[in-house]
């Protein structure tokens, strides 16, 4: 199906254990790319993210924010750091020797060093049932977060479908005059070549029948009806691949370059400026699809 890549949603849920907070956005990637941005305490849940994250997503630019505020108090880590102590004790000591200070050192000059205490939130203090409460809210908020984003997707996907769908009956409508011109401009073609080999073979004996069998030897390196066949048979396949389950953007811009191939190939051995304007409109139309499908999954 026709969904889009390019999406945004945050939920917050208040757990048993910690308020959650879940966001994410995505945007155009030709492949799947996931950037998570988690709390430590958390780190080994971050596999059980990208599970679930690949179920809902396959193509796109993922990054996802996942916010914790527990509701029991954390207790702050601190830290002495003794090379960093030591040091400045024994450069005191020498100061004080040499008379250029007096005093000791006290609790209060560490205070006012940074450098000499480490003072951190502590990663985990939760037992672990309160640690399975927390990473079954985390999986129930990230899936119902991918819920919400799967939809806006799907209804932007609907508004890129609707577009691509009017880019494609135009493609339809001008592989039709493609078909038409060509059609007239064949006779047209065999009518310039018999005036002009009349014309240059005026008073010269010539094999009737084997002039026949050269105008249309070269009438037919002019044929497009083959090109037109695939063009048709590409159309077809569009509305297989954009109809069925799963992504399909990849697939479909594949299908965009074969098409793109197929109206060069008409501009190469088609004759006729007509021809050469509609071949013109059809690479337009095949582009402005193109550019579509770059947001498509």
């Amino acid at each position: 199906m026709i969904k889009s890549m390019t999406g945004f949603t945050s939920i917050t849920n208040e757990g048993e254990v910690a308020a959650i907070e879940v966001t994410i956005r995505t945007v155009n990637h030709r492949f799947l790319d996931l950037h998570l941005r988690i709390p430590k305490s958390i780190a080994e849940f971050e596999a059980r993210i990208r599970t679930i994250i690949q179920k809902f997503i396959a193509r796109g630019r993922v990054e996802i924010t996942i916010s914790l505020q527990q509701h029991r108090p954390t207790v702050p880590v601190i830290e002495l750091r003794e090379d960093v102590i030591n040091a400045l004790a024994k450069a005191l000591d020498k100061a004080r020797d040499d008379g250029l200070i007096t005093g000791t050192l006290t609790p209060g000059d560490l205070l006012g060093l940074p450098q000499a205490l480490s003072i951190r939130e502590q990663d985990d203090l939760l037992d672990p049932s309160n640690k399975d409460k927390l990473t079954d809210s985390i999986e129930n908020v990230l899936v119902q977060a991918c819920q919400d984003l799967d939809g806006m997707r799907v209804r932007e996907g609907d508004q890129l479908r609707s577009d691509l769908e009017a880019h494609k009956l135009r493609l339809g409508e001008l592989i039709k005059e493609v078909s038409l011109t060509a059609d007239s401009g064949s006779d047209d073609l065999k009518k310039r070549l018999n005036d002009r080999i009349v014309e240059l073979s005026s008073g010269l004996t010539i094999d009737e029948s084997m002039l026949a069998q050269e105008v249309v030897r070269f009438a037919h390196r002019s044929d497009i009806s083959e090109e037109l066949v695939r063009l048709r048979a590409h159309l077809d396949h569009w509305d297989v691949l954009a109809n069925s389950e799963g992504p399909c953007g990849r697939k479909l811009d594949f299908l965009l370059q074969e098409m793109n191939r197929e109206a060069n190939t008409i501009g190469a051995k088609a004759d006729g400026l007509q021809i050469s304007e509609l071949v013109i409109s059809v690479k337009s139309e095949l582009e402005r699809m193109r550019e579509q499908i770059q947001n498509v999954e």
